[in-house]
């Protein structure tokens, strides 16, 4: 395709390249070596979370180059920048995990901010860690330019003492360490072999259940996402979708094109199914609000609720991403749903396709065991629940994919923090049948919405991931297994009910009947509230603080603006 057709007349470059007024702007192109020629083509901004944080963006800066080629060789001109990331296996357990949630805002609005400064035509967007997928995505459905999205990709799972390993295997080895079970010497070489490349957490935690949600939602080339960040077809996608932009550009195929209400069920759907993280409860509804579409916690849940579990993928199940790929990638899991009937077919991808005719070529592999058959599924209902009860009016989440029992009630055990939370464990200093309530960590709260890896991972290490339960107003990792329940709200900081708990309270999950509730009448926790006040979090001043008064509720994504609903002027139409 020859690019050089577009008429500028309708693209936002047409402010810093067309006319003699905009002569001293062409005069930075020039001095940036583009000649007459490129100036003249569409400028693509390729937006890469590249940085040394972490090994799930390592790899995105070589990734960004083989775009630009694509760009380049359809005749457009990329131009390269790069965003934030925080990475939340470093950031976990700690205060940097209040930067986590904050920094998914911070992407979007950079990248924001970039393209509109610059007045960019289209985006290519390379994520690679949890928050830096869905920032991309909402960023691009915001701007609604044409828009491509790529997966850095997955890291490959390594090896420790004969047996394949990840890093919540990691997490967990901490607990068994602080009862015994493990030495020093093991802990020392597990952390050494546990991840031996470039990529995103292996299995199907935060960073796999978005980029899953990328090719469900349609804004990622079908396969792209499920390649792990070795593989040299990694280019090769990338490639693809530098060019499949510039397609985008001439057939003027928007984001909010093809997320709509019926894409974001299908994603909805494909997490339930693949036993993904309980922050897309989080994320899809944040990425709604960027297109004006109301899709919040309860919307997500009744798709849950009636979606089969079909990927065996850790932490619940046996596999990880790698596998899944060389089973059939992505298209496979979402080829069987489609075939009975739990997919929308007709929702426009970036291929200029629909789902339905993305599909048509998929051929189901029976010589594998890594995805089901969605009539013959590992079971009926999806691998997250959505709970709803007098503790938690404005909804909560549960990952249940892997689990035995659904159903759990014992006394309450409250912590204001996760660091308290954190050192009562660490010490065994609870009861078996305990539900420990760790608050004042919900969005406002925190601020930030924390994730509580390091303590669920602990529990789980010392044996009793089975034996407790555990409800927050933050939030869980992707590789959180157990009874751990998130996202409650209204939260602590807002005075929901989590806030007027004490410890005795009899707390009854069930996440059969999708319900959180416990023995405090409505007069009890009105008579309580009356001696009840927000904690002083100490964040007076920073990102985190204006955060904290900006932020919504959990229930509607913990968005920080109107959204789409209440925009004037689209950015793609300037």
């Amino acid at each position: 395709m020859d690019a050089t057709v577009i008429s500028k007349s309708r693209l936002p470059s047409r402010h810093v390249t067309v006319g003699p007024q905009r002569a001293p702007h062409r005069s930075y192109l020039y001095a940036m070596g583009l000649n007459e020629q490129q100036i003249n083509q569409p400028l693509v901004g390729v937006a890469s979370c590249w940085n040394e944080a972490a090994p799930c963006n390592i790899s995105l800066m070589r990734q960004a180059q083989s775009v630009k080629r694509g760009v380049a060789a359809a005749s457009g001109t990329p131009r390269e920048f790069c965003t934030i990331s925080v990475t939340d296996g470093i950031a976990m357990g700690h205060q940097g995990m209040k930067a986590s949630l904050v920094s998914r805002e911070c992407i979007a609005d950079s990248v924001e901010l970039t393209m509109r400064g610059h007045c960019y035509d289209a985006l290519v967007g390379l994520a690679g860690c949890d928050k830096s997928l869905p920032g991309m995505m909402m960023a691009m459905v915001r701007l609604n330019v044409p828009s491509v999205f790529i997966y850095g990709g997955s890291i490959l799972p390594g090896t420790f003492k004969g047996r394949p390993v990840t890093v919540q295997d990691v997490f967990e080895a901490v607990g068994k360490h602080s009862v015994g079970d493990m030495s020093d010497a093991d802990l020392h070489t597990l952390e050494q072999v546990a991840c031996p490349s470039a990529g995103s957490c292996g299995a199907q935690f935060t960073a796999n259940t978005m980029a899953t949600v990328a090719e469900a939602i349609g804004l990622a080339l079908p396969y792209s996402c499920g390649a792990p960040a070795p593989y040299e077809i990694r280019d090769t996608f990338c490639f693809a979708s530098g060019e499949k932009v510039m397609e985008l550009i001439a057939r003027n195929v928007r984001p909010r094109d093809i997320v709509t209400l019926k894409a974001l069920e299908n994603a909805a759907t494909v997490v339930a199914a693949s036993g993904g993280s309980t922050n897309a409860a989080l994320h899809l509804p944040a990425i709604a609000h960027e297109c004006g579409i109301k899709f919040d916690l309860f919307d997500v849940a009744e798709i849950f609720k009636k979606t089969p579990y079909i990927a065996d993928l850790k932490p619940g199940g046996k596999y990880v991403a790698k596998d899944m790929f060389e089973a059939g990638g992505i298209p496979l899991l979402m080829k069987t749903l489609l075939d009975h009937g739990f997919l929308h077919g007709d929702c426009l991808t970036v291929t200029g396709r629909t789902i339905a005719e993305n599909m048509a070529s998929v051929k189901w592999n029976p010589d594998q065991d890594v995805v089901y058959p969605a009539n013959k599924p590992i079971t009926k209902t999806g691998g997250v629940v959505g709970l709803r009860g007098n503790l938690a009016p404005e909804g909560a989440i549960v990952k249940v994919a892997g689990m035995k029992h659904l159903t759990f009630t014992g006394p309450a055990r409250c912590f204001d923090s996760e660091e308290l939370c954190f050192e009562a464990v660490t010490h065994k200093n609870y009861k078996e049948g305990e539900v420990l309530v760790i608050r004042y960590e919900g969005p406002r709260g925190g601020p930030g919405m924390r994730e509580m890896l390091s303590t669920t991972a602990a529990l789980y290490g010392q044996g009793m991931g089975e034996k407790m339960a555990l409800i927050t107003d933050g939030r869980f990792s992707g590789a959180t297994r157990g009874f751990c329940v998130g996202h409650v709200g209204p939260e602590a900081q807002m005075g929901g009910p989590i806030a007027l708990l004490k410890d005795g309270d009899l707390i009854t999950l069930d996440a059969i009947e999708g319900t959180l509730s416990c023995n405090v009448s409505d007069a009890e926790f009105a008579a309580r509230r009356k001696s009840w006040k927000p904690k002083d979090h100490g964040y007076g001043s920073g990102a985190l603080w204006k955060y904290a008064q900006q932020v919504g509720p959990a229930v509607s994504g913990a968005v920080t603006h109107p959204g789409g609903s209440a925009e004037g002027v689209c950015y793609a139409d300037i």
